[in-house]
């Protein structure tokens, strides 16, 4: 038992390194990070909002934060695939747990979501989201606008989301029409990936299509991805619906026709030239899951953003390194 641990969540010391304990047992955070509230010198926050009094099909996403920090027990402990790291040996990573919701007044929900999320985004470390419906992320993005400007959206979804809004609607489906129209979002620099339905107006975001997303590479949606991005701040948000049902089938409104996980993972880990500022992965209801294959894979598209950011902080420190490098050379040092 030498180096074992047991309940990670709540004994470790550090907010680096694995956790080493059994994938089987121990407290359930996001791949075994430490639960806590206090935020200073985390590099990321995982936080849970199981909220899902938004949806227009099946709920259940509400339950969404706890399936995917269960299945992401089995993603600790080894060098995470396919980032060849222990993602935790310089990352610094929290689960901050979950918001707290008045389930019985819905119009308060997205404010507190806002306010949390912007308290959080005040320490500077980026924010990864489990939801939850996907009207969480509306008053994320404008929480991460209020620091980084009009954003680009990089949304993998079955739908558009774009349908009409009053400003006021409690709504999954219509979230990025009212980004558009409040300046939220830039749709000349966002992208739908995996689209599988019609809505009344695409608002001039790009769309890449079910049947278009079959044709391609994943190397070639990345690289759609990142020409229309184009060096802007951008949010990405991940619908579990995305994927064809065969591989997600544990979501509200699922849509058959649609990506495979494997292309789908394979897209995210070539978008390290993507300014991603913020992320979340929503639609996940484990009721309607079978042996937690949707969140599996919801917890693999969080890695995944770990993932990235963990590259992205190992460029800037060898950036850095280089850089005192030559100055001291430079000095004779």
């Amino acid at each position: 038992m030498a180096n074992k641990e047991i309940d990670h969540a709540f004994t470790a010391r550090s907010r680096t390194g694995a956790s080493f304990e059994p994938t089987y047992a121990g407290a359930l955070s996001f791949m075994r990070r430490k639960y806590t509230k206090d935020v200073k010198g985390a590099d990321a926050v995982v936080w849970g909002i199981p909220f899902d009094a938004a949806v227009t099909n099946r709920p259940g996403a509400r339950f969404g934060p706890q399936a995917i920090r269960r299945a992401s027990a089995i993603l600790d402990n080894d060098p995470q695939y396919p980032f060849s790291r222990d993602l935790f040996e310089q990352l610094a990573v929290i689960d901050y747990g979950d918001c707290l919701l008045d389930s019985g007044n819905h119009q308060k929900t997205p404010g507190t979501i806002e306010r949390e999320a912007a308290k959080i985004l005040k320490s500077g470390a980026f924010l990864l989201t489990l939801g939850g419906d996907h009207f969480i992320t509306w008053p994320l993005l404008k929480a991460h606008a209020a620091i980084h400007g009009p954003l680009a959206l990089v949304q993998f979804d079955a739908h558009q989301d774009t349908w009409p809004d009053d400003g006021k609607r409690i709504d999954h489906g219509s979230f990025v029409a009212r980004a558009v129209n409040e300046g939220i979002i830039d749709p000349d620099r966002s992208i739908q990936i995996g689209i599988r339905t019609h809505a009344p107006d695409s608002f001039g975001i790009k769309i890449l299509y079910g049947h278009e997303v079959e044709e391609m590479r994943a190397s070639d949606i990345a690289y759609a991805i990142v020409d229309r991005t184009g060096g802007r701040k951008t949010y990405l948000t991940f619908d579990i619906d995305c994927l064809d049902p065969a591989f997600a089938p544990g979501t509200g409104t699922p849509v058959a026709g649609g990506p495979s996980s494997a292309k789908m993972l394979s897209t995210l880990r070539q978008l390290g030239q993507v300014d991603i500022v913020g992320a979340d992965v929503v639609e996940v209801a484990p009721a309607y899951d079978h042996a937690d294959i949707t969140a599996i894979a919801g917890s693999i598209i969080a890695m995944h953003y770990l993932g990235l950011v963990a590259e992205r902080k190992a460029r800037l420190e060898d950036l850095n390194n280089g850089t005192h490098a030559v100055m001291h050379n430079a000095q004779g040092i």
